[in-house]
């Protein structure tokens, strides 16, 4: 069955709303294990791999229905060693509610890694980061 679209304004105001100004300086973390089935389902055995810190202004406003990240601050020491499967963008508010989840490849994935092998004490950067709504 076929998702409906929704329009450009409308995209950008839930991406604005709903992302945009929660994700300021917020954590975006990186896991190995089973992908959740969705953002909602409660972490198990999954590791945390790396955690990465969005700008203090995380996305300018979104436009055509896409947020696209500005600058993330690398995680400079990963703090275990395997292999990457999904990430977490948490919001900055004191609940660090859950706002976004998505699978980690190298292609054909929500978030492409140079390489989804991660090493403890390694360096791990996001060179680009873009979240996109489906619009009419």
């Amino acid at each position: 069955m076929p998702s409906p679209y929704i329009t450009k304004t409308v995209a950008n105001r839930m991406l604005d709303t709903g992302i945009r100004l929660k994700a300021n300086s917020a954590a975006l973390r990186i896991y190995s294990g089973t992908v959740p089935a969705d953002a909602d389902t409660a972490l198990g055995a999954q590791v945390v791999l790396a955690t990465l810190t969005m700008n203090a202004t995380a996305f300018p406003a979104a436009s055509g229905g896409v947020l696209t990240a500005n600058a993330i601050t690398a995680d400079s020491s990963a703090d275990a060693s395997g292999t990457a499967s999904f990430f977490r963008l948490f919001g900055s508010d004191s609940n660090n509610q859950v706002l976004l989840q998505g699978t980690v490849g190298t292609s054909g994935t929500d978030m492409i890694l140079n390489s989804v092998a991660i090493s403890s004490g390694a360096n791990v950067s996001i060179s680009s980061f873009t979240i996109t709504l489906p619009t009419t």
